[in-house]
Order: C-alpha cells, then sequence, then structure tokens
C-alpha cells in the first residue's frame, strides 16, 4: 500500500523547535489541511544515488493506492533546518534498509518523471480483474534498470576482454588410478565382445539370503528409490551365472550418456528415448554419480557425506544387466540377437559442466584449475562412449534455471538483480584468474546468485574434446527439438544405431506432451525484462560464437532461436 504523509512544519524566528500547523492522514485527521501545501509539484527521488530536494515534499511510496505526504517549509534558522531535514532522510533512508522494499522514494518538485504506480493494471481505470498479469508489465524498476545497462555493460566488456579458451593438460593414467584406486581395481580394463554395453562378470560371494543392496547409498539416503531396489532384490537371485560351485553376477555401464545441460531438455529427451525398446536407463533418471555421488556430495551446500562406491553405481544397472544377461545365456541365436541389441543409458545433466568437488580432493591444481575432471575418468574407462548433450539459448535456460530453483520472491527484478551480482563476481575472478580456473571455481559458483557458469557451453565442450572424438558426440538444441520431436528423435535413433519403430510405438514417443515444462506459476511471472535479456546476451555472446566455430553451425549462435 501507498503511505503519504503531509505535513506543513513551521518554525518560529524565535524558536528552534518545529511546529506542526497541520496535518492530512497522519494521526491527527482533525486538523486542517495547512494551506501553504496547496500547489506543490513533485519530482521523483530515487534512493541509489540520484538527486534530491531535502526542502520539499516527502513522499514515501511503496506498494497500494493511498497518499501521504510531507512538507517542509523554511523561513529563518536555516541550520536547525537543515539538521531536522537530515533527520528525516536518515529516518526515512534507515525503514527502507529495514524494512527490505525496493521502490523508489518520491519527492515534490516542479520536475515530472514518467513513474508508474506499482500496480500498473490499476491505471487510467484499469480492470481489477487484470491484476494477474501485472508482471508482465513495466515497473518503475524496469526504467532505473535501464539506466544501469551501461556500467554492466563495462563489467562485461571486461570480461570479455579477459576471455582466452586454452587447451588444458591431461592428466596420465596412473595419476587417475592414484586417485580413484577403488574405482580402477573393480572396474575392468576389457569388457564381452558380444554385448553392445561394457559388461563384465565378477563374482558375487554372498549367499542366496544375502541382501545385495544392504548398504546401496542411493537406497540408504532416499526412500523414493526403494521400491525401486525391492523389485531387484527379488529377481537378483535368478539371474546369476552359476559354474564351478561359484556364482557370478553380470555388470554393466552405459553406452551412452546424455550429459547435459540442465533446463534444456534432457527429461523430455529420457522420457521419450526410453520408450525405445532397445534402450534401457539406470533405476535411477539422475544418479549423478561421476560428478557428486563418487564424492559424497548430495548437497554441496550440506557438506560431504560418505562416499557413493562404484557398486553402488553399478548397482543401478541391474534391471538392464539381467536382461543381457539373458540374451548371453540364451540358445537360440534368434534370442541373442535380440537381447544383445539393448543398450545402457544414463542422463545425469551435471555430468557435463559440474566439477565443484574437485577442490576438495584434488590438491595438486595448476594457477586455480581443475586436475582431473570428470570426462577423464569416464574416457578411461569406456573410450568409445557416446555422448548426447542437449543445449538452448543460453539466456532462456537461465531464466528457466531461476525460476525453476528459486524459492521465493520471484520476479523479473530480482532476476536482474541477480544477474548483475553474478557477473561483477565473475568480472572479480576473471581479473585474476584464468577462464577455465573461474568456470570451475567451486567457492564462486557457490556464490552466484544465478548458475550463470552453466550456459557456458564452448568451455565445457572444448574440454570434453580434449579426450574424446568429436563423432562421438550429438548436440542437439532445444529449440529445434521443440519444434519437431520427430525429426530430433531419428538423430538420435541413428546415432544409437538403433533400430526402427512400429507406426504406433513413434507415434507414442512423438505425440506425448512435453515432459518438465514449465510450471504456471512461473508462467504467469511472465519473461525477463528486455535489459536483462540484453546483458545476458552480450555476455553469452562470445561463448556462443565460439560453440559455433568448433561445431561449425551457426544456429548455436542463437540469433534466431
Amino acid at each position: 500500500m501507498r503511505h503519504c504523509i503531509n505535513c506543513c512544519i513551521q518554525l518560529s524566528p524565535d524558536d528552534t523547535h518545529p511546529q506542526q500547523a497541520g496535518c492530512r492522514g497522519g494521526p491527527h485527521h482533525g486538523h486542517q489541511e495547512c494551506p501553504a501545501c496547496k500547489g506543490e509539484n513533485r519530482i521523483v527521488f530515487r534512493v541509489d544515488g540520484k538527486q534530491m530536494n531535502l526542502l520539499a515534499v516527502l513522499e514515501v511510496r511503496a506498494e497500494g493506492n493511498e497518499s501521504w505526504g510531507g512538507f517542509l517549509r523554511f523561513k529563518k534558522g536555516k541550520r536547525c533546518s537543515l539538521v531536522f531535514g537530515l533527520i528525516i532522510m536518515t529516518l526515512v533512508m534507515a525503514s527502507y534498509i529495514l524494512s527490505g522494499v525496493h521502490q523508489e522514494l518520491l519527492l515534490s518538485s516542479p520536475f515530472h518523471y514518467g513513474a508508474f504506480p506499482s500496480n500498473p493494471s490499476l491505471m487510467d481505470g484499469g480492470n481489477p480483474s487484470d491484476v494477474k498479469e501485472h508482471h508482465h508489465q513495466p515497473s518503475i524498476n524496469n526504467i532505473s534498470l535501464v539506466k544501469d545497462y551501461p556500467s554492466i555493460k563495462l563489467i562485461i566488456n571486461s570480461i570479455t576482454a579477459r576471455i582466452e579458451f586454452t587447451t588444458r593438460q591431461l592428466p596420465d593414467v596412473e595419476d587417475l588410478k592414484k586417485q580413484e584406486l577403488h574405482m580402477f581395481s573393480v572396474i575392468p580394463s576389457k569388457f564381452l565382445p558380444n554385448s553392445k554395453s561394457p559388461c563384465w562378470y565378477e563374482e558375487f560371494t554372498g549367499r542366496n539370503t544375502t541382501d545385495p543392496y544392504l548398504t546401496n547409498s542411493y537406497v540408504l539416503y532416499s526412500k523414493r528409490f526403494r521400491s525401486t531396489f525391492d523389485a531387484l532384490r527379488k529377481a537378483f537371485w535368478g539371474h546369476l551365472s552359476h559354474a564351478n560351485g561359484k556364482h557370478f553376477r553380470l555388470r554393466c555401464l552405459p553406452h551412452f550418456y546424455i550429459i547435459g545441460q540442465p533446463k534444456c531438455g534432457t527429461t523430455d529427451l529420457y522420457d521419450r528415448l526410453r520408450l525405445h525398446p532397445e534402450v534401457k536407463f539406470s533405476a535411477i533418471k539422475e544418479p549423478h554419480w561421476w560428478t557428486r555421488k563418487r564424492f559424497g556430495i548430495v548437497r554441496l551446500r550440506d557438506g560431504l557425506r560418505d562416499r557413493y562406491p562404484v557398486e553402488d553405481y553399478l548397482d543401478l544397472f541391474d534391471l538392464a544387466a539381467h536382461q543381457i544377461h539373458q540374451g548371453l545365456q540364451a540358445s537360440s541365436t534368434k534370442e541373442q540377437s535380440k537381447i544383445n541389441r539393448l543398450i545402457i543409458g544414463e542422463a545425469s545433466a551435471s555430468t557435463m559442466w559440474d566439477n565443484n568437488a574437485w577442490m576438495f580432493f584434488y590438491d595438486n591444481s595448476t594457477d586455480g584449475e581443475p586436475p582431473f575432471l570428470t570426462q577423464d575418468f569416464i574416457h578411461a574407462f569406456q573410450p568409445d562412449a557416446k555422448l548426447i548433450v542437449m543445449l538452448r539459448d543460453p539466456v532462456e535456460r537461465l531464466y528457466s534455471d531461476y525460476l525453476y530453483f528459486a524459492s521465493s520472491n520471484k520476479s523479473a527484478d530480482d532476476f536482474h538483480e541477480k544477474v548483475t551480482e553474478a557477473l561483477q563476481l565473475f568480472e572479480n575472478c576473471m581479473l585474476d584468474y584464468s577462464l577455465r580456473a573461474c568456470v570451475y571455481n567451486n567457492t564462486l559458483n557457490n556464490a552466484m546468485p544465478v548458475r550463470l557458469q552453466v550456459g557456458l557451453y564452448a568451455v565445457y565442450l572444448l574440454d570434453w574434446l580434449t579426450v574424446f572424438n568429436k563423432e562421438q558426440f550429438l548436440i542437439l538444441r532445444l529449440e529445434d527439438h521443440a519444434s519437431n520431436v520427430k525429426y530430433t528423435m531419428h538423430r538420435v535413433f541413428q546415432f544409437l544405431n538403433l533400430g526402427p519403430l512400429s507406426e504406433k510405438q513413434e507415434a507414442l514417443m512423438t505425440k506425448s506432451p512435453a515432459s518438465n515444462a514449465r510450471r504456471p506459476e512461473d508462467r504467469n511471472l511472465g519473461p525477463m525484462w528486455p535489459v536483462t535479456q540484453r546483458i545476458l546476451q552480450d555476455f553469452y555472446g562470445p561463448f556462443n560464437t565460439q560453440l559455433a566455430r568448433v561445431l561449425a553451425d551457426e544456429a548455436f549462435l542463437w540469433k534466431k532461436t
């Protein structure tokens, strides 16, 4: 609500104490309006460093439609008047800061600024039923945000001037083994030749009453996975191979990974692709094992837990391994051929970019850059792995990310403030460190109020291309997927060498509604401010240019999305 306090303050020549001649809107409603208040004009007084006139009517606006005001009239005693005015200003500023209101303060003046009321839909007799749409209207803050653009542009220019895409130094395999001794002891260097997915048999030393998932961390830390493992537990003993009095279980890793990025349509791609009869995913859509769980990270802000061993990750593929085992043990060639076409996939959208844990475990960094990245370990075991990446305009990705993860007080204004703060933090890092060091800096990433770094696709892709060949990647755009799902899915089928679908299967896969779409309450917030969009386009522009150059495809410039 808007609160206005209009008070006339008079100072007698012989008295330094102000006397209230009349107040309107305050506690003394019986007083008459001071005639000196009539005819005054108003000027916008902005808190953020804009000029103000202390010798004018004081009006504090928050939200609403009521009016208060104040008036100071000085005849003599200028020194005391100035002190009194400063006291009023201090109280107003203190109230502004303590209340956390980010609206404007208004002072009277002959100048007029085109300020909007807090609820634009109620201007000029606007229908109150349109209030729900007020998020789409311009606000007072948006005008000041436009004025801030030149200063933010200087920050972006400073960042751009320091961008340098350098080739990272690859670690030796022996160094990788020293970091993950247990992982290298569990996963073999060679896999079964007649399975498309990397699989192998390992001895199971338990009895038929042994619970193979008793200590699995995914089961222990999340109740929603327990029903999945209950089904696996019941079928476990029947899918063992027996030889020479010993029992063997088939272990498998994914044939392909959907590695990123978050809020780019990976969930929708996963939901459609898993409908293909030849594709089997992990029991959990996003295990996040390579990037988080193997380090004991559930939520980084919650600290480190016990590390999830590689066996817990392999357990997630047991359902697929059981089916592949059936094919390997089948007597008929036809049945073997059918089962052996199965491939296993994994779809953690953090795999491409999230290396935040390295600062806690790898101390031999060079100039703040991580000595080991996720792809180094995946490549050490699976040099032929296939990798699928879904990207979207990084500007829109960031806003979608903000709407999805922000818990309260979401608005275009709040998003703009968070973007500005993140850019300032990123620039501070770039003043002292390399681009790669800042992108993978856990402290910086946790400090930024929005995940600005996730949209720097070129940085991550170039680092992945240092260990994997370009032919092992399928890079898709969400914009293309949204406009032609059938074409996108056919590209995926071809990339993974999957068999054709029946018309019914294809219709089910391509005509189902999009998964993980924006929530209605977030859609009601409307788009980001145009000035925020412009700022982010300026920031991401050089990275998009590099990405388009690497992929030889100008669509990744996102000039027309």
